[in-house]
């Protein structure tokens, strides 16, 4: 089960690397991992998405806290959090489709960033899924490429601490 958890962490060399390894080394396949700047510039939050049984989720949380840089951890699971996603796409866009890429792009409100005779970039946010429904009217004209930032995520409500 794909869980999601927000952590604060000191801003320092090598964390988001002990924070990765400890859910590899435990088998865990990290789904997603988007790392950046916080309110304090003294720290990074991280937005962490893996897949593991919901048993283990507790060990894992307990194993992250003991982890000497880490401020906070937020399960957002189970929360109403807000998730979003940014993604790049390239597209063929010759002249036969290039009005209907742009209309598709219109319908979900993407932005073009580029255009050539022979292809358009476009860049779009919003959740996984939306991003996923985007990418899934695409690939009926030939994506070329692909590439999304990875989940970050905020909960809605100020139930984040010892959630």
């Amino acid at each position: 089960m794909k869980q999601t958890f927000g952590i604060l962490v000191v801003n320092r060399p090598t964390v988001l690397n002990h924070i990765a390894g400890l859910i590899s080394r435990r088998g865990y396949n990290i789904v997603s991992i988007a790392a950046g700047a916080s309110e304090d510039p003294r720290l990074t939050r991280i937005t962490l998405v893996f897949d593991c049984e919901e048993e283990s989720v507790s060990q894992i949380r307990k194993q992250l806290n003991k982890l000497v840089d880490t401020v906070n951890i937020a399960d957002l699971t189970q929360t109403e959090a807000i998730e979003r996603e940014l993604a790049l796409i390239k597209v063929k866009a010759e002249a036969h489709n290039r009005s209907a890429l742009v209309d598709i792009a219109n319908i979900f409100k993407a932005k073009i960033v580029s255009a050539s005779k022979t292809s358009m970039v476009l860049e779009t946010s919003g959740t996984p899924d939306r991003i996923d429904a985007l990418i899934v009217l695409m690939e009926e004209h030939g994506i070329l490429e692909i590439t999304r930032t990875g989940l970050i995520a905020m909960a809605r409500e100020e139930a984040l601490a010892g959630a």
